[in-house]
């Protein structure tokens, strides 16, 4: 890293020793005096002037800061540490102090007051996109101090004045003039629709990127913390054949996000129907397979007793089948060797009714 003032940094002073310099030195205009009370107040006065002089380079940094250091225009090592320092007062040693966490704000494009009006400066802001169509670009750098040395000795800009910034800080012409290129190089490898619509974050990322390069190619000790796009629109003479064509896409965007809203509802109701038809399906068909078991079951065992008496189970399904054909009707069974008449169907309460033997 270059420093100003050429040369590397050199040690500091020995405090001690400066101490003892001084004394001999106070030591010589006391014997010039003649050693007497005039030498002594002329000691004393010079002596005050230079505690003064020393307490002068008393100076706080608070939180979030740091101090830049030079002595005889030396850099020195920066103060990082909050709380109350010394250094050497001028013209030996000189302190600038600068908050490094504060996120600062640069504009592009435009200018804004704390009124809140805008006033756009097309010189920065008109720029070709990759498919040659011209697009109006409005830009809000963020940034930070991440080295205070370098932020302060190492890049010579002539400053701004409409951003009130000091001459010699890289935060000027240079800040804007890299913001400016950055964002020009990456709006030309884009078409107007990815800087209008579809990829503003991927321009804000790619040219935060492409400014921290440049500015670390200037070692200027800034850190760019974000990169905002503001207002992007297309130039006055055709915006309003832009707005129709942002208004169609959108439109088209709303439509296909209700069909996919359609989509996501309409499918997992279909397939909970299905499921429940297979559910109803599977039930059925275990109800089929259990009843034809039972059928096939009853049959075997019919079958059983039809093969060891058949003339009393054919009989037997024969009155079944009749109480099954007709339900209402009552039927009477006489049977030569019974003693008694069988009524079947009708009234629940009738009883076989004895009758004599047969004569």
């Amino acid at each position: 890293m270059a420093f100003p003032s050429g040369g590397p940094r050199q040690n500091e002073m020995n405090f001690d020793q400066i101490i003892g310099q001084i004394q001999q030195v106070l030591g010589r205009l006391t014997r010039r005096f003649g050693g007497g009370g005039i030498g002594i107040i002329v000691v004393a006065i010079l002596i005050l002037i230079g505690v003064v002089w020393l307490g002068s380079g008393i100076y706080q940094v608070g939180p979030g800061e740091q101090a830049a250091r030079r002595l005889f225009g030396v850099v020195q090592n920066p103060v990082t540490e909050p709380g109350l320092q010394w250094w050497w007062p001028s013209p030996v040693g000189h302190k600038d102090k600068e908050s490094v966490t504060q996120t600062r704000r640069m504009e592009l494009g435009f200018i804004s007051n704390e009124a809140g009006s805008v006033s756009p400066r097309g010189e920065e802001a008109l720029m070709i996109s990759g498919d040659l169509n011209i697009v109006d670009v409005q830009m809000v750098v963020q940034y930070n101090i991440k080295d205070i040395n370098a932020f302060l000795f190492n890049v010579d800009d002539p400053g701004e004045e409409t951003r009130a910034v000091m001459v010699g800080r890289p935060e000027g012409r240079t800040l804007k003039d890299a913001a400016e290129a950055a964002l020009r190089l990456v709006v030309g490898q884009r078409s107007i629709d990815d800087i209008l619509v579809r990829n503003r974050e991927d321009v804000e990322v790619n040219t935060r990127d492409r400014l921290q390069q440049i500015m670390d190619t200037y070692h200027s000790g800034i850190a760019v913390v974000s990169v905002q796009l503001q207002d992007v629109k297309a130039p006055e003479e055709v915006r309003d054949a832009f707005d129709d064509v942002l208004r169609a896409r959108q439109e088209r965007d709303t439509r296909i996000n209700q069909a996919r809203a359609f989509e996501a509802d309409i499918i997992p109701r279909a397939e909970g129907d299905a499921e429940r038809i297979k559910e109803a399906a599977q039930a059925f068909k275990q109800a089929r397979i259990a009843r034809a078991i039972g059928e096939a079951d009853r049959f075997a065992s019919i079958l059983a007793e039809y093969t060891n008496s058949k003339e009393v189970t054919r009989q037997r399904l024969y009155l079944e089948a009749m109480e099954e054909v007709l339900p209402d009707v009552n039927k009477i069974i006489l049977s030569p060797e019974s003693q008694s008449v069988l009524i079947l169907g009708g009234d629940e309460t009738l009883k076989p009714v004895p009758f004599g033997p047969t004569p």
